[in-house]
């Protein structure tokens, strides 16, 4: 029976930060294995053989179009970026009025803000640290009852497996037990995944099963992407202190008031984003930290733009619609 190309699985240590990720090399721990297991039939890898030309045309038409939109989003912060600079920088009376920082090289604030939040921002910002203050439990029903909803939306003709099984590494867990994977992602890393298979099933199915472009021989594994993008969200935003006062924090708490669910529909906004640089810079498993780095630098270019004031504003959720 054919087997898939073999793709080994990304271990990324603490979720929340305390230890960089790392990465087996091969032969060790039995990570050789193909991370999204084999083809169910002889037939259907004959069928992807005779469309293997067509698929690679597409693929990279593809691609080509994911390039240049994100190429183009990139060129819109960097020039709003560049004009504030310039405008804030210089001596004149209009840019010694403007007291808002910008964004550095470095993708940090160079200073901070004191936002003043309306009573609706304030209810929103607290639901949203509770909702961030909650661990996954394995042994809590409702979150049992979650992870198998993530499976039904991901897999929806496939039997549903015991929360204990080989199966789930074809979603992207590092083992058997999804579980243990989440870490400092929290609850809420499974329920952006599962926000994301709703609002986008199209686009959630296409990064499940990485359908999109010229994929690299091993590949980011899905859901530890997911858990790793809620934590990175949570970090940027500076969600985790009492009121963010970073720019890109202070910038989506103004997309909260207008919309609840701003942080889950950023998320796959970022998800979508994270994998367009995957395929733009060609990249392999091994780079799956620098992709995650330059897809935080680019949101928080992103929310400084002026005219930003919903998350479909941002030039990225473009891709989202394509």
């Amino acid at each position: 029976m054919a087997t898939k190309t073999l793709r080994r699985r990304l271990h990324h240590g603490d979720v929340d930060g305390r230890k960089q990720e790392h990465f087996d090399t091969a032969g060790s721990d039995g990570l050789s294995e193909p991370l999204l297991g084999k083809y169910g039939h002889d037939d259907s890898y004959s069928e992807a053989c005779v469309h293997e030309n067509h698929q690679e045309i597409w693929d990279e038409r593809r691609r080509e179009r994911l390039h240049w939109t994100l190429l183009f989003s990139q060129l819109i912060a960097q020039w709003a970026q560049w004009l504030a600079n310039i405008v804030i920088g210089s001596g004149s009376l209009l840019g010694r009025l403007l007291s808002l920082p910008f964004i550095g090289q470095n993708g940090s604030d160079r200073k901070n803000i004191q936002p003043s939040l309306s009573p609706l921002q304030e209810e929103r910002l607290r639901n949203l640290q509770q909702r961030l203050e909650v661990p996954f439990d394995g042994t809590h029903l409702e979150h049992q009852d979650a992870l198998r909803q993530l499976w039904r939306l991901a897999y929806p003709d496939r039997e549903l497996p015991s929360l204990k099984s080989e199966l789930w590494k074809e979603m992207g867990w590092q083992g058997p037990d999804p579980s243990t994977d989440f870490r400092g992602g929290g609850f809420i890393s499974l329920e952006n995944l599962i926000f994301f298979a709703k609002k986008y099933p199209d686009w959630f199915q296409r990064l499940l099963h990485k359908q999109e472009g010229r994929r690299a021989e091993w590949e980011y594994p899905f859901a530890i992407a997911g858990i790793n993008i809620s934590f990175v969200l949570a970090q940027m935003l500076d969600l985790q202190s009492g009121r963010p006062t970073s720019l890109a924090g202070v910038r989506f708490l103004e997309l909260l008031g207008v919309d609840e669910m701003a942080f889950d529909n950023l998320y796959c906004v970022a998800f979508q984003m994270m994998d367009a640089q995957w395929l733009a810079k060609r990249a392999s498993y091994m780079e799956f930290n620098e992709v995650l780095k330059s897809t935080r630098t680019q949101l928080e270019r992103e929310l400084a733009l002026e005219d930003v004031s919903s998350i479909k504003d941002l030039p990225a959720y473009n891709l989202l619609n394509q």
